[in-house]
């Protein structure tokens, strides 16, 4: 074993092998709990009456009178006051109201979006999309089926492809900022 040399500030070192010794033979115990804290309760039991607690008496019968002892003030936290007219109903206690009330209120005011209505396609456009999407499904199908490259196949894809997708873009609207159509935003 190694010397036992002293660190400085005349601190022993720490005996390891005895600390490990203390931490299994402590292993499985749990640790007394701190003066004044009550002990632990499982969540099936949270709604039974503490031990330290007394029962109600039964009804009708009336609880005998004890000594008046001077009794400790209640630990922070324990009691809650509300204001003056504030009941004790929570969040959990609201309830909705019945739709059948106000129910021709509620329509009169509610507005509707109609749906939209998409611009009609015409045969350039369905041309132009077929190409973009079809030219790549070619080469894909090609490659998956191991058909031979030949230079139509190749041009018909990527040139598809390209070409379907410059019509697309140069068919594009421009958008003139200074146009006022009316239908082109909310009509307050």
């Amino acid at each position: 074993m190694a010397e036992q040399e002293e660190s400085p500030g005349g601190v022993p070192p720490l005996d390891e092998e005895a600390a490990w010794a203390a931490i299994v033979a402590g292993y499985g115990q749990e640790p007394p709990d701190p003066p004044g804290t009550r002990p632990f309760r499982p969540i099936e039991n949270l709604m039974l009456p503490e031990e330290d607690v007394e029962p109600l008496p039964p009804k009708g019968e009336k609880e005998p009178e004890a000594p008046e002892e001077e009794t400790p003030p209640p630990p922070l936290g324990s009691s809650v006051v509300f204001a003056p007219g504030v009941g004790m109903a929570g969040p959990r206690d609201h309830s909705l109201a019945d739709p059948d009330d106000d129910a021709d209120d509620a329509d009169e005011g509610h507005f509707v979006q109609p749906e939209p209505e998409l611009p009609p396609a015409d045969t350039t456009a369905k041309f132009a999309w077929l190409a973009v999407v079809g030219g790549p499904v070619l080469l894909l199908v090609a490659v998956l089926l191991q058909w031979d490259m030949t230079w139509w196949l190749t041009t018909l894809g990527i040139g598809g492809f390209l070409g379907g997708f410059a019509t697309l873009i140069a068919r594009m609207q421009q958008g003139d900022d200074e146009d006022d159509d009316p239908g082109r935003g909310a009509v307050v």
